[in-house]
């Protein structure tokens, strides 16, 4: 009887012993080490939730747009479409600002806010197809979807041969007139103007007009600078690593050669 007590002694003490840790993990009656926030350099901080923010706006301007859910006949559509826009453009800046101002730059920032820029205007431009064609045909929103498709590969030829591609004035200029350009197509659809005091008018439609055409051509001109611009740069570090594998491929096979002269005295 000796040893069944023994082993049920020991059974008991053992699920003592595994009910008492998993007490301590649980209400953590004893200290567990964990991560601090400190090393945890790849937490989401605020300036990238604000850009988590602009891209949820995303499907969230599509729909808007895209539903019969809101009408057009007081422009309740076109007013709810333009603020959901303009407040997604605008921690554009802020989430720039606050990642500098507060030392908070990191990686998934630096990932994320080039991407929400590309998504929020692809996305708006595409809709406004469908829902202002007049305004915007296809082509346009295939030159500035095309734009940005040839911007984002000039950075990563860039990021891969070591060095980065800043935004230039002439393309943050650009953005505050594809801003101004989409919310006068999205006020366009409802209002072609705007009556100001007395015989004044604001010509909403013609505003849109100009703002597309000055914006396709800001476009055009601003990925001819970045090409321009950084082109040669990129081709010459390629050139460099070229010619830097081609000379080690050249020695490696010189010292092949004298490796196996050695080993074969008859030559």
């Amino acid at each position: 009887m000796a040893r069944p007590r023994a082993l049920l002694s020991s059974t008991f003490e053992q699920a003592r012993f595994f009910l008492r840790c998993f007490a301590t993990l649980r209400w953590g009656i004893i200290t567990v080490a964990r991560p601090s926030v400190a090393d945890c350099p790849h937490r989401v901080n605020l300036p990238n939730y604000i850009t988590l923010t602009r891209i949820a706006s995303i499907p969230l301007l599509i729909w808007i747009l895209s539903s019969g859910r809101f009408s057009s006949e007081r422009g309740e559509k076109e007013l709810l479409a333009s603020a959901v826009f303009i407040l997604a453009s605008i921690t554009d800046g802020i989430d720039g600002y606050l990642a500098r101002k507060r030392g908070q730059i990191t990686t998934m920032g630096m990932l994320l806010d080039p991407l929400a820029d590309k998504l929020l205007i692809a996305a708006a431009f595409i809709t406004l197809v469908q829902f202002n064609p007049a305004l915007v045909p296809a082509w346009v929103a295939v030159v500035i979807i095309g734009r940005e498709f040839l911007v984002s590969g000039l950075r990563s030829i860039a990021v891969s041969e070591g060095f980065t591609i800043q935004a230039s004035e002439l393309g943050k200029f650009k953005m505050l007139v594809q801003i101004i350009a989409v919310v006068a197509v999205i006020l366009a659809h409802r209002w072609h103007e705007w009556p100001l005091v007395g015989i004044y008018i604001f010509p909403v439609r013609w505003i849109a007009w100009l703002a597309i055409w000055f914006m396709v051509l800001l476009s055009l001109v601003s990925a001819i600078d970045y090409f321009v611009a950084f082109w040669s740069r990129i081709d010459r570090q390629s050139e460099k690593r070229r010619r830097r594998a081609f000379v080690l491929t050249r020695r490696r096979k010189r010292d092949v050669q004298a490796v196996s002269t050695l080993g074969d005295p008859a030559k």
